[in-house]
């Protein structure tokens, strides 16, 4: 089991998202902890699955060959920032931008292991599989299209140090719904904690 660190309360800094390799980014927030505090309700689910995407040559991107749009504007923001947009009509997926300025590189939350405000999530959610996929777990913590372009270094949305985790302990595996990113498909740019039940897809 990974083990966890002294402290919880250790925000990242702007730093750890300004690096310019997105797949390192997304493997290493595996075991932080993402927290939300919207309207005074508390929420923390440690990280537990991401994907990268980067924006200059990846088919699944957004941003894809340097593609700008109104929905797409915020990932070119340097890195450290919400990037929330609607899939299928229905979910909000929360990514966190990476990367200096114009680079439009974003990592993916697929799942939290939730470790604080359970209650809170189960309000939200209705539904007793609290954060074990990328929708589900912006609806338990509280995130919508409200915190688009959120600034998450110094807001209500952060990211906290939280568990040491170990090569041995990731799995890394093909990116979930990217059929159509051709060859990009199969990069194996989804990462995850071996073992844990809140994983989205084995």
């Amino acid at each position: 089991m990974p083990k966890r660190k002294e402290k919880l309360s250790n925000k990242l800094d702007q730093a750890f998202f300004l690096r310019n390799d997105v797949v390192l980014i997304a493997k290493e927030l595996l075991g932080k902890v993402l927290v939300t505090n919207l309207n005074g309700l508390l929420t923390k689910g440690i990280i537990i699955e991401t994907e990268a995407y980067c924006g200059r040559n990846d088919k699944a991107s957004h941003a894809n060959d340097g593609l700008r749009t109104k929905r797409t504007e915020i990932m070119y923001a340097k890195g450290g920032r919400a990037y929330v947009y609607l899939c299928y009509g229905i979910h909000h997926l929360f990514n966190i931008v990476t990367n200096r300025k114009d680079n439009a590189d974003a990592v993916l939350i697929r799942a939290l292991e939730p470790i604080g405000g359970e209650e809170i999530m189960r309000q939200r959610s209705k539904s007793p599989k609290l954060t074990n996929g990328p929708g589900i777990l912006s609806k338990a913590m509280g995130i919508s299209m409200s915190q688009n372009g959120l600034d998450l270094i110094e807001n209500d949305i952060w990211i906290e140090d939280g568990l040491s985790v170990e090569d041995n302990q990731i799995v890394s595996a093909k990116r979930v719904g990217v059929e159509y990113a051709a060859e990009d498909a199969s990069l194996p740019w989804r990462f995850y904690m071996k073992d844990n039940k809140y994983v989205s897809k084995k």
